[in-house]
C-alpha cells in the first residue's frame, strides 16, 4: 500500500472516530491505529491546517475535535475511495482464483488445498465453494497458496506460478 493510501486510510479512521467521539484522545486513536501518538498528532495537525478539523478546549488539559463541513466531505470522498479500492482488489483476487481453479480442473482435479489467512484467503475459499471445488486439508490435491493478492498453484511434484 502506498504512503498516500496509508495516510488516507488513517485520516478516514481518525475522522470517523472523532465524529463518533469528539472527546477521543490522541492516545486512544494511536492504540486503535496501532501507531505512535506522534503519528496521530501529525495527522491531526494536517487535518486542522487543511480546515477539516477544528480543535476546542473542553477543559484545562482536554481537547475536543470537531469535524468541519469540509471534513465531512473529505470523509465521504475517502469512504468512496476505500470502497472502490476494496472492490477492485476483490475482483482481482476472484479473477486470479478463477484462473487457478480452471488450470486445476484442466489437470483433472476436483479438490484443492488452500494455504493462506485473512480476507484474501476467505475470498479464495468462497470462490472455491461457488465453483464446486472441494477444499481438503491433506492429500495429493494441488495446493493453492495465497500470498498477498497472488494465488500460486503448487503441484505435488512441481511448482507452477499463476
Amino acid at each position: 500500500m502506498t504512503n498516500n493510501k496509508v495516510t488516507q486510510n488513517r485520516d478516514l479512521i481518525i475522522l470517523e472516530h472523532i465524529e463518533q467521539d469528539p472527546d477521543a484522545t490522541q492516545a486512544s486513536l494511536a492504540d486503535q491505529l496501532g501507531v505512535a501518538v506522534g503519528t496521530v498528532n501529525w495527522h491531526f495537525k494536517r487535518l486542522v491546517e487543511k480546515g477539516y478539523v477544528k480543535v476546542q478546549r473542553a477543559e484545562r488539559r482536554k481537547l475536543r475535535y470537531i469535524i468541519t463541513p469540509e471534513g465531512l466531505a473529505l470523509r465521504a470522498r475517502l469512504t468512496v475511495d476505500y470502497i472502490q479500492t476494496s472492490f477492485r482488489m476483490y475482483r482481482l483476487v476472484r479473477e486470479r482464483m478463477n484462473d487457478a481453479l480452471s488450470l486445476v480442473r484442466q489437470a483433472g482435479w476436483t479438490s484443492v488445498r488452500l494455504a493462506g489467512e485473512g480476507d484474501v484467503a476467505e475470498v479464495c475459499r468462497l470462490t472455491c465453494m461457488e465453483q464446486g471445488m472441494e477444499i481438503v486439508e491433506d492429500g495429493a490435491a494441488p495446493l493453492l497458496r495465497i500470498d498477498g493478492l497472488k494465488v500460486f498453484i503448487e503441484w505435488q511434484d512441481q511448482d507452477t506460478d499463476q
